[in-house]
């Protein structure tokens, strides 16, 4: 009976990861809680997530990677690609490669890809170049240099966690790196050579904006049934060459036209005309052309705008944000920051209408009016990524060499073995807030709560699959069919199982499930845990196929255009590709017996 009551609780909490119909956040604390009431494990077993080394350990490393961040100390890395990339796509893929592969072997990834992504815009822009060509590499890398070394990403750290709770010796921090080195640079080889083919080419609007936009204004303009406009061509009244106002995209009902195709077009009722130019100029247009200013929700109502002396700007709604599920109209970003939201792309596709109903979903982009200051105050949130200049962002450059020191020592002392990582990332941590290279509200907003509290429910999972002997009952299944093919089989079967769960649900998730899984396995085989323990961490990192599957996929979702079907053709081939050199190589580092 306590097996079908944890299956049941098992299956619940899988869907709600899977589905996020609740916030991770909730969903955890309810698998908590259910674990708990239902007998199945003690309180203190129950809780054991929130004390578990590994969750101290990622919530330590997001403080530190913060702190570069903010620091600006890994800022010699973006003024190396803005000065070696010469406007050549293939060359600014060899060094977007170089660059966010290197940083996120070190950092965790999800804040080096939010860091990257205006650069890559800008450079986009620059060099005639299209992001959707640019940004799902710098996912795919930034994915692929985590998994060079222990502290590369929370999957890792997670797994060396469990191994260690397991009674085993865990990994050192940088053994993963040999498997990490072949891993990338086979991903590498298939990115540069298929990127072209494969990936889109789509411009979001955030990337029609030049670089240097001065005075000017973007704005959202509606053309009425009466408006003089109807039926004229476009290129009679908003030619290319037109420097007051520029027409950037049309957008018609739920279709968003780019200007270059809809020159020849005419103007029909009610389309929404995105342009950019000076408060003079779309004034005067407003005049001359009788149209009118589209409105914007504010808070609880949708208003006209009454004032071109603000700011437009794109802003991507984070997986793990606060405003994820929200309703547009329940935010209150006009009251608490002075930002009011002209439209939402979901998906490439653009939203104008009924906004204030919309549910917000991770990756979603934004469309903001608002001053500075309310930019400002908005990115400080740490709910979105406002898609802007790197060089808006406010760092305490003198203390760049202590937040790039206390990382190297920490990395430096935990290969010694000084003391363990887990004790070495909290003093480090507490050091950067110390000496005030993170103020400590910026240390707590860069602890990213839902993937801490999912770790937290997970990790009682998986002491309810040993308790109750359900792993038992699925590994009894498992090697009735796998099992007389032989050790190298299993352990392919790890892979693909894993890397398959991780393309729906967390990959920490993910992998805390599978672990207790790879230690019956071995036990019961004879062999060395190690393998399949580290075919959980890469195939749950290892996640390309969906957006779903890992943060930086969802993350340049929106400032990239890209739909599911563009992960899904780009994406499955790497899977195959890395599944199969798993299975070679993962046995050549650490021998199955």
């Amino acid at each position: 009976m306590e097996s079908v009551l944890f299956a049941f609780i098992l299956v619940v909490a899988v869907v709600l990861f899977a589905t996020r119909a609740l916030p991770f956040e909730a969903a955890s604390v309810l698998t908590i809680a259910a674990l708990c009431l239902s007998g199945i494990l003690t309180p203190q077993e129950a809780l054991s997530g929130f004390s578990n080394q590994a969750t101290i350990t990622i919530a330590a490393m997001f403080i530190l990677s913060a702190a570069l961040i903010k620091t600006g100390a890994l800022d010699f890395l973006v003024g190396l690609l803005r000065t070696r990339a010469r406007n050549e796509m293939s060359r600014l893929i060899i060094l977007l490669a170089l660059v966010v592969g290197f940083a996120s072997a070190f950092l965790n990834n999800t804040p080096v890809v939010v860091m990257m992504i205006p650069v890559v815009l800008a450079l986009s822009r620059h060099g005639d170049m299209k992001p959707s060509k640019l940004l799902l590499p710098v996912s795919y890398f930034a994915i692929l240099g985590g998994t060079c070394t222990v502290i590369g990403t929370s999957t890792n750290l997670l797994v060396d966690q469990l191994y260690r709770s397991h009674g085993g010796p865990g990994f050192d921090i940088f053994e993963f790196a040999p498997l990490g080195v072949c891993y990338f640079l086979l991903g590498f080889l298939y990115i540069f050579l298929m990127y072209k083919r494969l990936l889109p080419d789509r411009t979001p609007l955030s990337a029609m904006l030049p670089e240097d936009r001065g005075a000017k204004f973007v704005t959202e303009l509606i053309v009425g049934a009466d408006a003089p406009l109807v039926g004229r061509i476009l290129k009679e009244v908003l030619p290319l060459d037109q420097k007051d106002v520029r027409l950037l995209e049309i957008v018609r009902g739920e279709q968003v036209i780019f200007a270059v195709t809809a020159l020849e077009k005419a103007i029909e009722p009610q389309d929404s005309l995105i342009v950019e130019g000076t408060p003079q100029g779309i004034t005067e247009f407003i005049d001359r052309h009788g149209v009118k200013i589209a409105s914007v929700v504010e808070d609880e109502k949708r208003v006209q705008v009454r004032s071109m002396d603000l700011a437009i700007a794109e802003a991507v709604v984070l997986p793990d944000s606060p405003f994820v599920g929200r309703q547009v109209a329940g935010l209150g970003l006009n009251r608490l920051y002075g930002v009011k939201i002209m439209a939402v792309q979901r998906h490439g596709r653009q939203h104008r209408y009924y906004l204030r109903g919309m549910r917000l979903r991770g990756g979603d982009v934004l469309l903001l009016q608002a001053d500075r200051r309310g930019l400002d105050a908005i990115r400080e949130t740490g709910s979105v990524m406002v898609v802007e200049g790197v060089d808006q962002l406010i760092v305490q450059r003198t203390r760049a060499p202590l937040a790039l020191g206390t990382l190297l020592a920490v990395i430096v002392l935990a290969t010694m073995k000084v003391a363990p990582l887990s004790v070495l990332a909290v003093g480090g941590a507490g050091l950067l807030m110390a000496t005030s290279c993170l103020r400590p509200r910026d240390a707590l907003a860069a602890l990213d709560a839902p993937v801490l509290f999912l770790i937290a429910g997970s990790i009682p999972l998986g002491l309810g699959l040993e308790k109750t002997g359900l792993a038992q009952l699925i590994v009894d299944g498992a090697m009735g069919v796998l099992g007389q093919l032989g050790p190298l089989a299993v352990l392919s079967g790890f892979y693909l199982l894993t890397s398959i769960f991780s393309a729906f649900i967390s990959n920490n998730a993910t992998a805390v499930l599978m672990a207790p899984l790879a230690f019956i396995v071995s036990d019961t085989m004879g062999l060395d845990p190690r393998p399949f323990l580290v075919a959980i961490a890469y195939g749950a990192s290892a996640s390309f196929a969906t957006p779903v599957g890992y943060q930086t996929n969802m993350i340049v979702m929106g400032p990239g255009g890209y739909t599911f079907g563009d992960f899904f053709r780009f994406g499955l081939p790497l899977n195959i590709l890395l599944w199969a050199a798993a299975t070679l190589l993962i046995p050549m580092f650490w021998p199955l017996t």
